[in-house]
């Protein structure tokens, strides 16, 4: 049985390997990573902007609050802004390292505005409305963004644009060579934003997010598909496969969506709309709930795994749970296999019912930090129900899921040290 699913995820591996390099995921995948800082500012001016109605300590910064809540409008408010130029930046210099990716991303947000309705305040003033410029809006920016710029490569290749001679500065050069790509692609987009505002969604902003992006949410943001991805995330590390680099990409962008939402809700003070979300999965899972097999293996009676705890204490504190995975090692460990797959959808099912009881708080969506040290890593969502949870999930149920499967292994490697020990006598 057991060479049977090897042979079987051997052969597998090519499309695993495929998936996980498929140019498109990987590029959003780096382009929502890459709003993780500008997220990450606003979603520390919305705890600021917060805190201080119910941290009392905090009081002082409520004059600042509208400061904070301008940080959070044009960061977190304005992340479809964001996506769409990285979207189309990183696409370009991944299919066509020497075009001109700067030229791209204009392009794109050129037409990402052009999609986007306008509308007039009771003053009269036109405006473009947030909703559209914020988490409601990713999912068009990430279309808008790789469309685009597949479009501007595809003109470039055919070369229609304007050449100048040799001698003529290649700043002054790139901008003609990109004149007649912006041209085509903006006709494009106005056909297409022409077309979607005489429909009854009014804009593609509108039918993406009731099409896809709604629905999506509906479905691979709940907690089953959550607990299915991780199963698959963890699958896949066990045969020796990087399970993080073939599920993130697909699922990152709704997730990092959902969190928006509830930043976004957070400092209009509603009501947090979702429970899971990117935080609340790398949160959870952090380090794999590798620490409890660490503690584990630092009270072993087998020398090997003593070391092998030593090793990966400070590591694992910081959320890096590679020497264990594969100093232990995990890969294709059948001994090990059920805690491995299984211990983070566990983690995932027990926060939830937390948090469904109120008995934790809604994850507020702050964009988690990698490498930052266990319960600081929790404490940004500012709550200390979140920090306890993360702390018992590491400190106690994490080595409690471990402990029958090690405690045996343990037993098991300790008596073949014994017998090297003595035949070496």
């Amino acid at each position: 049985m057991k060479n049977k699913l090897i042979g079987f995820f051997e052969k597998s591996q090519p499309f695993f390997d495929r998936l996980g390099s498929s140019a498109y995921l990987q590029v959003i995948s780096s382009a929502m990573m890459g709003t993780l800082g500008v997220i990450f500012v606003g979603s520390i001016a919305v705890l600021l902007a917060v805190l201080p109605s119910t941290v009392s300590a905090l009081s002082f910064l409520a004059a600042y609050s509208p400061m904070f809540l301008k940080i959070n409008n044009i960061t977190i408010g304005a992340m479809s802004l964001y996506v769409v130029v990285l979207i189309s930046y990183q696409l370009v210099k991944r299919l066509e390292p020497e075009e001109d990716g700067i030229s791209a991303s204009i392009i794109s947000l050129l037409c990402f505005l052009i999609i986007t309705p306008l509308d007039t305040t009771t003053d009269g003033v036109t405006a473009i409305p947030a909703t559209w410029l914020g988490a409601q809006g990713v999912f068009s920016a990430m279309i808008v963004g790789l469309v685009s710029a597949r479009l501007y490569l595809e003109i470039k290749r055919r070369n229609l644009t304007i050449k100048m001679p040799a001698s003529v500065p290649p700043m002054v050069s790139n901008i003609f060579a990109s004149l007649v790509p912006t041209i085509l692609i903006a006709i494009l987009f106005i056909m297409i934003n022409w077309l979607f505002s005489i429909t009854s969604y009014g804009s593609m902003n509108q039918f993406i997010y009731s099409i896809i992006q709604g629905p999506l949410q509906g479905i691979g943001g709940n907690i089953t598909a959550m607990i299915v991805i991780s199963l698959i995330c963890q699958l896949l590390w066990f045969f020796g496969i990087h399970g993080t680099n073939v599920t993130m990409p697909v699922v990152q962008a709704l997730w990092m969506a959902m969190d928006a939402e509830n930043l976004t809700a957070l400092a209009a003070g509603n009501p947090l709309p979702n429970i899971t979300g990117y935080a609340f999965f790398s949160i959870i899972t952090w380090g794999g709930t590798s620490l409890g097999l660490v503690l584990l293996m630092l009270r072993a009676k087998s020398k090997q795994y003593r070391e092998v705890g030593k090793i990966g204490l400070v590591p694992i504190l910081f959320g890096i749970g590679e020497p264990v995975v594969f100093g232990t090692p995990l890969v294709l460990n059948f001994k090990l296999a059920i805690p491995l797959i299984t211990n983070n959808s566990i983690c995932l099912l027990i926060s939830y019912i937390c948090i469904k009881l109120g008995i934790v708080s809604v994850f507020s969506g702050v964009a988690p930090v990698f490498g930052m040290p266990i319960g600081l890593y929790a404490a940004f969502q500012g709550s200390v129900s979140i920090i306890v949870l993360h702390l018992i999930l590491q400190f106690i149920i994490g080595p409690l899921l471990w402990y029958p499967w090690f405690k045996r292994l343990d037993k098991e490697t300790y008596e073949q040290e014994q017998l090297l020990e003595s035949a070496g006598k």
